[in-house]
């Protein structure tokens, strides 16, 4: 029967897969559970890094002159 979820095959260094395993025993998860939400947590991570950065350019051109109020944007 095929798996319901994509599969992901990869080679780590021998203290991350310590690392994983004992996350995985501490918290009574599988090693494959731990890894996938530890890549989900470091992909989340990048998106708010580079949304940060794209805020900050968009703060960067942002001209006071054409700022609403909260009472305007609010209404």
């Amino acid at each position: 029967m095929p798996a319901k979820n994509p599969r992901l095959n990869i080679v780590i260094e021998e203290p991350i897969y310590k690392a994983i395993h004992d996350l995985s025993e501490t918290n009574g998860i599988s090693m494959s559970t731990v890894a996938r939400d530890l890549i989900r947590e470091a992909l989340e991570l990048r998106e708010d890094t580079a949304l940060a950065a794209f805020a900050e350019t968009r703060e960067k051109s942002l001209k006071k002159s054409k700022m609403l109020s909260h009472r305007q944007v609010w209404k």
